[in-house]
């Protein structure tokens, strides 16, 4: 299956969702090529961008997974490599 390479934007409004979702990237470690974390605690929220590379299905369950989490949006766009 072909590896596609993008970008994962996170917005993570309830913080009490924090450990499950650092829980998940630590499963799914090995297609993250990089992560940026921005927490905006005057409003409470944080945002996450991670670049990634995997197959469909890999990036499919990684944005599922983190996208079921309460709280928590996921956005991502995806180029073939």
């Amino acid at each position: 299956m072909d590896k596609r390479i993008g970008v994962i934007g996170i917005i993570v409004e309830n913080m009490d969702s924090a450990a499950s979702l650092n829980a998940i990237l630590h499963e799914y470690a090995d297609i993250i090529l990089g992560r940026l974390g921005v927490p905006y605690r005057e409003k409470s929220i944080s945002f996450i961008s991670l670049i990634v590379e995997g197959t469909t299905d890999q990036l499919g369950a990684l944005t599922g997974k983190l996208g079921n989490l309460p709280g928590v949006k996921v956005k991502s766009t995806l180029t073939k490599i």
